[in-house]
């Protein structure tokens, strides 16, 4: 029998941290052509009507034969190359099919009641990222999420480039918690084996991105 209790039971964490509407930015998509400064920025790339990959960070347009492209590489390799200062190979993609992320507060849940036809999109473009709170995913390990600053945070801004390691579970002083660690560590944890430092944190401080 599980231990968690059931979801009619569980207190509002939101106001238990005072942040009752507290919420995070989501995050639009936008075509490259648009953005002054593309390097390191998170990326989605593919046709409209056609389908679309992320995961993907990309560097600044480049110029060949009249053409404008877009080094494109795989997010794990960006971060291995930032980390240990090594040159990679990057396809470079024509600029009109790249779009970049962009944090925006006018993104924004879209709530729970919403059916699949209110969920349609359009397939001219990647569609917008609205923030989730964990308690809402049905599986959270490796997503990126964002940490929302607590009471006792002095710096008092959202805390990003973090992923999920865990799904939900109670803690030794009985809070519904998961562990997060920085994205740097998670795919360091992929290419050399080294387990990442974690930190555990209340559901109700937690938004899938």
């Amino acid at each position: 029998m599980s231990d968690f209790p059931g979801a009619d039971d569980l207190p509002d964490w939101d106001l238990i941290a005072g942040n009752s509407e507290r919420i995070p930015a989501g995050i639009e998509l936008v075509p490259a052509a648009a953005v002054r400064d593309l390097r390191g920025r998170r990326a989605m790339v593919g046709l409209p009507g056609l389908g679309w990959r992320g995961d993907l960070r990309v560097d600044d347009a480049v110029v060949q034969a009249s053409r404008t492209y877009v080094p494109v590489l795989p997010e794990q390799e960006w971060y291995r190359a930032e980390s240990e200062q090594t040159e990679v190979f990057a396809p470079l993609v024509p600029v009109e099919r790249v779009w970049v992320e962009r944090v925006s507060a006018s993104v924004t849940p879209a709530g729970n009641d919403v059916d699949l036809v209110g969920r349609l999109v359009s397939l001219d473009a990647p569609p917008a990222r609205p923030p989730q709170p964990v308690r809402a995913v049905g599986i959270v390990t490796g997503l990126r999420v964002v940490r929302l600053p607590g009471p006792d945070d002095k710096v008092g801004r959202d805390e990003r480039d973090l992923r999920a390691v865990t799904e939900p579970y109670n803690s030794a002083e009985g809070d519904i918690c998961v562990r997060v660690c920085k994205e740097l560590d998670w795919y360091r944890w992929a290419w050399s084996g080294q387990a990442p430092k974690t930190l555990e944190l209340p559901i109700h401080l937690v938004w899938v991105e």
